[in-house]
């Protein structure tokens, strides 16, 4: 009876021995697949799931990284916008006081070569302040008056020549008339042939094909010619002479045969007036 208990209780502790080893064996299994680097059931299933979790997380930084770097090149652009915005105003300005600042000069130049070429009569420069209505400056003031030595019958120039005459003078302030108002009349000559006529002014013509009228030239060697200059005449009261009018636009022979009439183009651009000289000194008081 002794010897099957010892028998029993040998067979039970081999069992245990057995699940032992076994366990062991399994232990060893799970740890050879879990320590195993190149291969094996968990590395594959590791690689499924968290490899593409990890390059979702590094394709989210990257655009992140992406975006930030775009942000901030976005931001430079702008400021870098802002700067060359600015400078480009601050040239335009430089370009329009440089065109103001020329185109000023350029009126000086022009009243300075005027001036030389009439040496002999002191002027006073004067700026146009404002017009009568319409496209000429058939009649405008000066922002020169009596305390400045203006007088009325003073004599204006611009451009290459005759403007017209004073006809109103306040203390700070000149009222000029110019010779192509209808109510102007100017004793002029031709240049080349010392031949004297009237001069009238015509505001229709000048709208129609920028000119005005000349009559009583008598012309009787026909020496007169289309492009000849026209300048005020020596018998003229109220003009100084040898100041240049324009040139004959067209000329033709009156129907008495004994003088003609036709057309001037004045040398004053009488659109765009700006700048003035006032001769200050009066031929004579008196009508023409």
């Amino acid at each position: 009876m002794k010897v099957f208990r010892n028998t029993k209780k040998k067979q039970i502790e081999t069992k245990h021995m057995l699940l032992i080893l076994s366990i062991t064996c399994v232990v060893g299994i799970f740890a050879g697949l879990i320590f195993n680097i190149k291969g094996g059931p968990l590395n594959t299933i590791a690689g499924y799931i968290f490899v593409p979790m990890q390059q979702g997380i590094n394709n989210t930084g990257a655009w992140i990284f992406d975006f930030a770097n775009d942000f901030r090149t976005l931001s430079d652009v702008l400021e870098e916008n802002k700067e060359l915005k600015a400078k480009i105003e601050e040239l335009e300005k430089q370009i329009s006081d440089n065109k103001q600042d020329q185109y000023e000069l350029e009126n000086l130049r022009e009243l300075f070569e005027l001036d030389e070429k009439y040496p002999d009569y002191e002027k006073v420069a004067a700026s146009v302040i404002a017009k009568n209505s319409g496209n000429w400056f058939s009649t405008f003031t000066i922002n020169r008056g009596s305390k400045d030595g203006i007088e009325v019958g003073m004599n204006v120039l611009a451009g290459s020549g005759l403007v017209g005459i004073v006809v109103d003078v306040g203390e700070n302030y000149a009222k000029v008339r110019s010779i192509i108002d209808d109510s102007s009349n100017v004793s002029a000559m031709v240049a080349t042939t010392g031949d004297n006529f009237n001069v009238s002014g015509n505001l229709q013509s000048m709208n129609e094909s920028t000119v005005i009228h000349f009559s009583g030239l008598k012309d009787e060697k026909n020496q007169a010619k289309v492009g000849d200059p026209v300048i005020t005449s020596y018998v003229s009261d109220r003009y100084q002479q040898g100041i240049l009018i324009g040139y004959i636009a067209s000329i033709e022979k009156n129907s008495n045969n004994l003088t003609k009439t036709g057309t001037i183009t004045p040398v004053v651009d009488f659109e765009h007036l700006e700048e003035v000289l006032v001769i200050t000194k009066i031929k004579e008081t008196g009508q023409e």
